[in-house]
C-alpha cells in the first residue's frame, strides 16, 4: 500500500481554506512574517484539530509586501531567530488549543534559498533543532535543507510539487517563468509512485516524495486537491500524515 503525506500551504487569508482543511492531511500555516497574524493562526489550528490534520509552522521572511517571495540576503543568526519566533509564536497556540507542532516548513524565497545554500539551510535546520528535537524539517527533495536536518539529527520529509514545474537539477521553475506553475495529477503519480518528474527540458529527474505540496493560494486550489484526492483514490494510494 502507498502512502502520501498531502499538505498545503494555509493561513495566508484564502477564503479557500475551511474546505481545503478536509482534503489534506497535513498544513503549513503561515506564522505573520509573510502573511497571516495571531488570529488566522488561531482558526488554522482549530480547523487543523477539527480535521485531524497535522499541524505546521510556515515560516517566511519578513515580506509581506510580497507574500515572502522576495530573495533577501539577511545574516543566518537573523534567520535562526526569525525561525524560532515563529515557530514559537504558532506552538503557543497550538498548544492553547489542546494541539501540538509536528513539523517545520519554510514559505516561499527562504524555502527556495535553503534549498541551495547550506548555510541558511544550516540556520533553519538549528532554529527546529534548538525548539523541539522532536520536530519534522519538510524541504524541497534532495536539497541542502534536508542534509542540514540530517546533520541535526532531525527527522526530514522530502518534498515534491503537485503544482510547480521542475528544471533539470530537480529544483523549481522560479515564479514568473514559464512552466512555473502547473496542474497535472499525473505529475504527482510520478513522484510517488516511480519517483520521477519530467523536467521542463524532457528530462526526467529522481526524486523521494514523502510528501506533496499543493499551494493552498492558487485560484484553483480546491479543484486540484479534489482531482488529486481522486488521482490517489484510482491508484489505491493513501493519504496520510504518517
Amino acid at each position: 500500500m502507498t502512502t502520501i503525506d498531502l499538505n498545503a500551504d494555509v493561513g495566508e487569508g484564502c477564503a479557500s481554506d475551511g474546505e481545503l482543511f478536509t482534503l489534506i492531511s497535513s498544513a503549513n500555516i503561515a506564522c505573520g512574517f509573510h502573511a497571516g497574524d495571531a488570529y488566522t493562526m488561531l482558526t488554522s489550528v482549530r480547523a487543523a484539530l477539527k480535521n485531524n490534520v497535522a499541524i505546521g509552522a510556515h515560516p517566511g521572511f519578513p515580506d509581506r509586501e510580497n507574500v515572502g517571495r522576495t530573495a533577501m540576503q539577511l545574516p543566518p543568526e537573523t534567520v535562526r531567530a526569525q525561525t524560532l519566533y515563529q515557530i514559537g509564536a504558532l506552538a503557543a497556540i497550538a498548544r492553547a488549543e489542546g494541539g501540538a507542532l509536528r513539523h517545520v516548513k519554510p514559505h516561499g524565497m527562504l524555502y527556495n534559498q535553503a534549498a541551495k545554500d547550506p548555510q541558511l539551510a544550516d540556520a533553519i535546520a538549528r532554529a527546529t533543532h534548538a525548539f523541539s528535537p522532536e520536530l519534522i524539517l519538510v524541504g524541497l527533495a534532495g536539497s541542502e535543507l534536508i542534509r542540514a536536518g540530517e546533520r541535526y539529527g532531525l527527522r526530514t520529509r522530502q518534498e515534491v510539487f503537485a503544482d510547480r514545474g521542475y528544471q533539470a537539477d530537480g529544483s523549481l521553475v522560479p515564479r514568473g517563468q514559464p512552466g512555473a506553475l502547473t496542474e497535472n495529477e499525473q505529475q504527482a503519480l510520478e513522484m510517488i509512485l516511480r519517483g520521477r518528474v519530467m523536467s521542463i527540458d524532457r528530462q526526467w529527474v529522481a526524486v523521494k516524495a514523502d510528501t506533496l505540496c499543493l499551494h493552498g493560494d492558487g485560484d484553483r486550489a480546491l479543484d486540484h486537491a479534489r482531482r488529486l484526492r481522486a488521482a490517489f483514490a484510482a491508484q489505491g494510494i493513501v493519504v496520510s500524515a504518517q
